[in-house]
Parts: C-alpha cells; sequence; structure tokens
C-alpha cells in the first residue's frame, strides 16, 4: 500500500478498515512517513498491538489448566459455573460448556468483571464457537426447598444432562458434585482461573439476568431487570411496599411478612 500520496485521514480510514491483527503489518510502513501525523497512527497501532499481545498471553494462562487434562488424554473438558447463589428472588442458573481445544475467544473472563455489554457480546460468541452448552435452571421454589447449596449441586447436574456431548472431565468452580459419574476437579475461583468455566459463568450470568429482565413484565414495580433479584435498597423498598411475589426466596426472607 502507498500511503505517501494519501493524507492522514485516508490512512486511518483505510487502516480501520483492515480486520483483525493484519492492521499491525502496516507499524512498520506508516513508522518510516515522514509526516508527524502518520507516526502517530503507528504508535497509536504499536500500543493496540501490545494489548492484543497481552490478550493472547492472558487467554493461554487461562487455558493452562485444561491443557494439563488433554496432555492427559481427557478431549472432552467441561467447565462449570453457576449465577444467582445470592439474590432474594429469581432461580439459579448453572452452565456448562465445552470449548474447542486451545480456542482464543477475545475477551472471555470471570463475567463479574465484565459490563453487561460486554458479557452479551461474549455470550453470542461462547454460543457460535464452543462444541457444547449445557444449561441448569432450580427455580425459587425448589432453592426453598432443598436450601440453596443444594439447589446449585442440583443446577449444575441439570446443566451437564443437558450437554449434547458428553465431557470426559470436569472443572467446577469451587464445588464438588459427588453423585455423578464422571472425574472432576473443583477450583477455586475458576472463573478466573479455566477459560471453560470463565465461559460457563458467561452462559449463566447471561441466561439468568435475561430471565430476571422477562419477569419486569409481570412484577414492573419491582424492577427486576435493574437488580436481577439481589438484595438492594431498592429490591427492599418494593418488597415492603407491594409484598413477596410468588418468584421470591421466602427461606432468604423469613424476617418479611
Amino acid at each position: 500500500m502507498d500511503f505517501l500520496n494519501m493524507s492522514c485521514k485516508e490512512i486511518e480510514k483505510y487502516i480501520s478498515s483492515v480486520e483483525g491483527n493484519a492492521r499491525f503489518s502496516l507499524i512498520n510502513i506508516l513508522q518510516q512517513d515522514t509526516r508527524k501525523s502518520v507516526n502517530k497512527l503507528a504508535l497509536k497501532l504499536k500500543k493496540e498491538e501490545a494489548r492484543a499481545n497481552e490478550e493472547i498471553e492472558r487467554l493461554n494462562k487461562l487455558w493452562e489448566i485444561e491443557k494439563n487434562y488433554f496432555d492427559l488424554g481427557y478431549n472432552l473438558v467441561a467447565g462449570l459455573d453457576e449465577a444467582g447463589r445470592g439474590p432474594l428472588a429469581g432461580p439459579i442458573v448453572a452452565a456448562a460448556v465445552i470449548l474447542p481445544k486451545e480456542e482464543l475467544i477475545i475477551g472471555v473472563n470471570d463475567s463479574k468483571k465484565l459490563s453487561e455489554k460486554k458479557r452479551d457480546e461474549l455470550y453470542k460468541k461462547i454460543q457460535d464457537t464452543a462444541l457444547a452448552i449445557g444449561v441448569g435452571i432450580v427455580d425459587n421454589r425448589k432453592i426453598d426447598e432443598i436450601n440453596i447449596f443444594n439447589a446449585t449441586k442440583l443446577a449444575m447436574k441439570r446443566a451437564i444432562n443437558s450437554l449434547k456431548i458428553k465431557p470426559e472431565f470436569l472443572l467446577i468452580d469451587a464445588l464438588d458434585i459427588t453423585d455423578i459419574n464422571i472425574e472432576q476437579e473443583s477450583i477455586v475461583k475458576g472463573d478466573s482461573r479455566s477459560i471453560s468455566i470463565a465461559s460457563a459463568s458467561i452462559i449463566a450470568k447471561v441466561t439468568r439476568d435475561n430471565m430476571l429482565k422477562s419477569y419486569d413484565k409481570e412484577y414492573p414495580q419491582y424492577n427486576f431487570s435493574k437488580h436481577k433479584g439481589y438484595g438492594t435498597k431498592e429490591h427492599y423498598e418494593a418488597i415492603k411496599k407491594h409484598g413477596i411475589t410468588p418468584l421470591h426466596r421466602k427461606s432468604f426472607l423469613k424476617n418479611i411478612k
């Protein structure tokens, strides 16, 4: 590409049209240009390249636990996580995700570290990329019946059972599922250490958030789409004013009548 006969704005427009990492191959050419404005574009691209390399390095590190099990002969490793242990209302949702070996999905991280917009974007990417995704849901009535700990395990079992491909090994975020015949490892803070668990955390979180948003149509006075059922000041005030709905976990609200 001959940039000498192009203005800085034209060059910038061309750079933005180049997809992916291919734009980084332009850095040397831009650096050799005598115009300071074009040199600034090169510097901007160089910083972008550095950030991209850091992201690749981060994702490769997230794959380390899975790679250890690949080396042991396990080819289908599923990560499991849940969303919704703490809220006062709504279900708990678990997800199981099996990713293709060493697939780098840019941006995947613990769902708690991501904005809602970023989670929604990654939810779609994971859906398009994963070999299999399973989701398990346990509603508030069952949570009240068997308690939140057992409900979490039940949601995870349902997520595993809904996978179209049976996993050979499970990586579970800080939990053991003793009554399922699949080898597993419980990993503390797994959503920050395993790419499969991180992916599952995103699927579970977005799935549950979408469910809570839908409850707004039935119970608009509670604003479930905002607080997602968690115990915010606004939520407690709504409960005091309007009472407990069929969506609320009574075992979490024993002091409220």
